[in-house]
Order: structure tokens, then sequence, then C-alpha cells
């Protein structure tokens, strides 16, 4: 679960989660811009950052402090300048407006052996299109903790969007294991 610094209190709210269900859910911290703020995000309990841009000084706080780090990322410089500089995943923002799961394939053949996560752009809709294309994970915020069901104090909503996604995810990540076997077969 990714709290954002830009959600009201967002260091309590993650101390708190942290302090109440870190035995059943990891708990990071989005949007993280310089070091000093992923420092007070690590000093809360935060075990994950993401940052929505480049910034090599938060990298290379979360390398010293064995953190995991999902930097952001958009062109190919940035991408491989994120990489070399530890990040262990590179959070490709915003995907949807430059191109969506074409973008992350263009970025895939150059740069096969970085792990893209792509967000802005990731729904039901496309998931499935973005794994084929080569991403590792997906970054998807609203369209999966909508906010008319937090609104109508509605978690069950956001548990089945989990599920749709998951499912999504697993399907065509099978669909492709068994066209590869397939492919190799055919040789």
């Amino acid at each position: 679960m990714e709290i954002t610094m830009t959600v009201p209190g967002a260091l309590d709210v993650i101390r708190e989660l942290v302090k109440n269900c870190a035995s059943d859910v990891l708990i990071g911290a989005g949007t993280v811009l310089n070091a000093e703020a992923a420092r007070r995000c690590l000093d809360a309990g935060a075990q994950f950052l993401v940052s929505p841009g480049l910034n090599i000084q938060t990298i290379e706080l979360a390398v010293r402090e064995e953190m995991l780090m999902m930097a952001g990322a958009l062109t190919p410089t940035e991408v491989l300048t994120a990489w070399e500089a530890g990040s262990d995943l590179v959070k490709v923002f915003p995907c949807g407006q430059v191109g969506g799961a074409k973008y992350i394939k263009a970025l895939k053949g150059p740069l096969p052996q970085i792990p893209l996560v792509p967000t802005g752009g990731v729904n039901l809709n496309t998931a499935a299109e973005f794994i084929e294309a080569g991403a590792v994970a997906l970054g998807v915020g609203g369209e999966l903790v909508q906010t008319d069901a937090l609104k109508s104090n509605k978690p069950e909503i956001i548990v089945e969007n989990a599920r749709k996604f998951l499912a999504i995810v697993k399907q065509t990540r099978a669909q492709m294991a068994t066209s590869t076997t397939a492919a190799k077969s055919s040789r």
C-alpha cells in the first residue's frame, strides 16, 4: 500500500498503518520528491519509496538504507539513469499520456533488463496490454481506490477491483508463458 505524500498527514498515516498492518501489508511512501522527504518517510516506517520523477539523492538514500526504491522516469535517459543509480524498479510516469503500452514496449526494446512499472493510464481495459508490452508490475491509483468507494465506506469495491486487476495480470502472464512455450517447441 502506497501512501502518497500528497495525503494530508501522510507521515502519521504511514506510522499508524505500519503499527497496525505491517505484518499483513507492505506500507510505503509515494510522491517522495527528495532525500529529505525520503528520510522522513523511512523514519515513519515506510517499507518502500516511490517517486514521480528522477532524484538521484533519493535513490542513493534508498540504496544506503537497503530500501526498495521505485524511481520515476519518463525518457530513455531518465529510465537508464534511475536504473544505474540503483532503483529496484523504474516507474514510467505519466505513461498513458505518452503512448501507454506502446511506449513501454518501445522502452523494453533497448532496455530489456530494466523492470518497468507504468503509472498513469493503467486501468482494467489497459492492464493486459501493459503486461504484454513488458511491464513487470502496474501502478494503479484512482482506478483501484475509487473516490466513491471511499466516500460511501465500501472497501469491498476496492477489494473487488484489486481482484480484477490481479486476475488480469495472472491470466495475461499465463497466456504469455503458453505462447513462449509454444514458440520454443515449434522451432
